[in-house]
């Protein structure tokens, strides 16, 4: 399937300009957060080596300078000696320096006045100061009576950059990591993507049995499973059409058939002159019935365009369900059907089309009267109640099943179903009810009678 699906489409699938895909984007997206990374651990990491560094530079230092003070505790009157000297030699390759106050005075230059003053008088000291114009770290410790100890040492000035120097290689790693994650997540999350586009082209191209293979993550398969149903849902409609338009044809060729027979009759003077009245009379009865059928498609077809014609109003309904009585009690006597209409003898006025609402209820009662065996009842009967006004034309013929209740309006379903079991339209009828229902604001509903046959109930708001 997944090979079916990644076959080119060129010919389907409209040329667009190129632009940098999902691979690419994520490629530079995780080399982005790769190089992010870095540079924030970069700059949490370098304040705090600095400081590491210097504390452990000054503890050493410290620890120097109290070495030394033990070390010359009793022997800073005798001047500067030999094992002073060598003592100094030493620290000095270490590139650490010794001052020796004697009395409050400096063997040598260098300190500032105010560290020599502090020892003088007997304070330790441990502090970053200029020395020379070189950053320097001090640690000075008094030793008796304006005598002393001071070491001084670089500041460590290059931790920074050492660490900087270090961060080429994770940073480096990470952006070649970052990138490499990237593009192996967009190829796992391109792959099925193309799929659906793929399967939408050919469904968009009339190819309604493609299917989409479902996988992981869940928002993809979300949508393979909604393409899925798309494609079911458009295969069955496309089903349902056809089927339609099948048994419209039939009906529309029924009429025209007999039409034809007897226009040749006619013209064959087959048809003697005592035959031709009823036989005009037959010829208007089916083009009557090629006309409401051309109606009824028409409409249908309008139903959701914007000019469909409505002429609201408010209305009372009583007047207009008791006219159905005397419009259809012929053809129900001719039919040995009972009809019987009910409506209250108060006022129900509703904003809707009195036209089109008795349109409705005459589709109705032609869906009803074509299937009613002869001595079952018809009723039609107006209600109300403080939301709504409710229209119902019930039946005593067959009526619907459970399963017809949820397709009865759909078109041509119940045709499809019922042909060649019982008497049945072209389908037409019901689908036709429940839009222009659906156009005055009211709802339609299917179900059974307590006389045995149909309910079908038009709900309006009041």
């Amino acid at each position: 399937m997944r090979d079916e699906l990644t076959r080119p489409l060129q010919l389907l699938t409209p040329s667009r300009p190129r632009r940098a895909g999902l691979v690419t984007r994520a490629a530079f997206a995780g080399a982005a957060v790769a190089l992010v990374s870095v540079l924030v651990t970069a700059l949490v990491a370098i304040p705090i080596a600095v400081r590491v560094a210097d504390n452990r530079a000054r503890q050493v230092l410290a620890e120097e300078a109290q070495l030394v003070t033990e070390v010359l505790r009793n022997r800073l009157d005798r001047g500067r000696t030999a094992d002073e000297e060598r003592l100094a030699t030493t620290l000095r390759k270490r590139d650490v320096e010794i001052y020796l106050i004697r009395n409050g005075v400096s063997d040598r230059p260098g300190l500032p006045e105010s560290i020599v003053r502090q020892i003088s008088q007997g304070q330790s000291i441990s502090r970053r100061t200029s020395l020379g114009g070189r950053l320097s770290l001090v640690e000075g410790r008094p030793v008796g009576d304006a005598d002393g100890v001071v070491l001084t040492a670089p500041a460590a000035t290059g931790t920074a950059w050492a660490v900087l120097k270090g961060l080429w290689f994770p940073l480096g790693a990470g952006l070649l990591a970052g990138m490499l994650a990237g593009v192996l997540l967009a190829r796992r999350l391109t792959r099925p993507l193309r799929n659906a586009a793929v399967a939408a082209a050919r469904i968009r191209a009339g190819d309604h049995a493609v299917r989409v293979p479902v996988e992981n993550p869940p928002e993809v398969a979300d949508l393979a499973l909604a393409l899925n149903e798309l494609a079911g849902a458009l295969a069955v409609s496309e089903a349902r059409q056809r089927e339609f338009l099948l048994s419209i044809s039939h009906e529309l060729k029924t009429p025209l058939t007999t039409l034809r027979g007897y226009a040749e009759a006619l013209a064959d003077g087959v048809v003697q002159e005592n035959e031709t009245a009823p036989v005009g009379k037959t010829m208007l009865g089916e083009a009557d019935h090629l006309a409401r059928l051309i109606d009824d498609l028409l409409a249908l077809a309008r139903l959701d365009a914007v000019d469909f014609p409505l002429q609201t109003a408010i209305v009372d309904l009583v007047p207009v369900v008791r006219a159905v009585h005397d419009a259809w009690q012929p053809r129900c006597t001719a039919h040995g059907v009972p009809l019987k209409v009910q409506a209250p003898d108060a006022e129900l006025r509703v904003t809707t089309d009195a036209g089109r609402l008795r349109q409705v209820i005459d589709g109705l009662l032609e869906n009803a009267l074509r299937v009613v065996p002869p001595g079952r009842p018809i009723v039609v009967e107006l209600t109300a109640n403080p939301q709504a006004a409710i229209v119902q034309v019930r039946d005593g013929g067959p009526g619907f099943t459970d399963d017809d209740l949820a397709i009865a309006f759909q078109r041509g379903a119940l045709h499809q179903r019922y042909q060649g079991v019982r008497k049945v339209g072209s389908g037409l009828g019901l689908a036709l009810a429940a839009g222009l229902v659906r156009r005055l604001g009211g709802t339609i509903s299917a179900g059974h009678a307590p006389e045995g046959g149909a309910a079908l109930t038009v709900t309006l708001p009041r």
